[in-house]
């Protein structure tokens, strides 16, 4: 099971349960995390949604042996969700959504931080955008949503650096909220995620539309910009010598692609 489900006063918390690949989404894990969102979005009895990562990480991005599987044959199975229904499933999300960083959080375990409405973060975890090291585009809306989050000149850093950033640095970004010690992370972010779900689940809903609405076409526009721009970097050269050096341990080489 890649996906672990649980219910507490009117708090369904998610947990992303890969921890041999260190959370990294699969096809699999993709389909069963949006599954579990339009499930929550329907259900009466859930007010929160709380999402975290089992073992020592947040989650490692997408899978990247899937990934170049993927880019290297077309008929690799894909999923019924995958990344684009995941983006699409957290896009329309009408409840609260609380993320709590364990670990390392590595692409959509570093843009999901876009749409969580509160976000908490483990001391010792760290954000990683690894696009431009992957020779691809943003994702998840990260484009957009990111300069709206923490100003142009952080979010250029993060989403072109494809360098760490420390919880702390998160936090002074408004990445997250609160920085935690690791084991009170999951208190914390549980305690939040409470006072919430005490609320009317018909007012948090009307609150969060008002205060996403607004952006709701923004979003989808940036995620169809980055799709695109993904699509045609994505088995483009500089996206295959980085797979490349990934399955075969080394540093890539871009020195000679454009």
């Amino acid at each position: 099971m890649t996906l672990l489900v649980a219910d507490d006063h009117r708090v369904r918390t998610l947990t992303l349960h890969r921890p041999e690949a260190l959370n990294a989404f699969s096809e699999e894990l993709y389909d069963a995390t949006a599954n579990a969102l339009l499930a929550a979005a329907d259900d009466p009895a859930v007010a929160v949604v709380l999402l975290t990562g089992s073992g020592r990480a947040f989650s490692a991005g997408t899978d990247l042996g899937e990934m170049h599987r993927l880019a290297t044959d077309p008929q690799a199975p894909r999923g019924e969700h995958g990344f684009v229904g995941l983006v699409d499933a957290l896009v329309e999300f009408p409840k609260p959504l609380v993320v709590a960083v364990n670990g390392i959080g590595i692409g959509i375990g570093a843009t999901i931080l876009g749409f969580a409405d509160l976000g908490f973060m483990a001391a010792d975890a760290r954000l990683k955008c690894p696009f431009t090291a992957l020779g691809v585009a943003p994702e998840a809306a990260s484009s957009y949503l990111f300069p709206a989050l923490v100003g142009r000149q952080h979010a250029a850093w993060a989403l072109l650096s494809s360098e760490w950033i420390s919880a702390d640095e998160a936090r002074a970004m408004g990445l997250v909220k609160e920085v935690c010690a690791p084991g009170e992370l999951m208190a914390t972010a549980r305690r939040h995620a409470e006072v919430l779900a005490a609320k009317p689940i018909s007012s948090l809903m009307a609150v969060k539309h008002t205060m996403t609405a607004p952006h709701r076409e923004a979003i989808r526009a940036a995620r169809d910009r980055e799709n695109a721009a993904f699509a045609e970097l994505m088995g483009a050269p500089a996206n295959l010598e980085a797979l490349a050096a990934f399955a075969e341990g080394r540093e890539p080489d871009f020195t000679r692609l454009p």
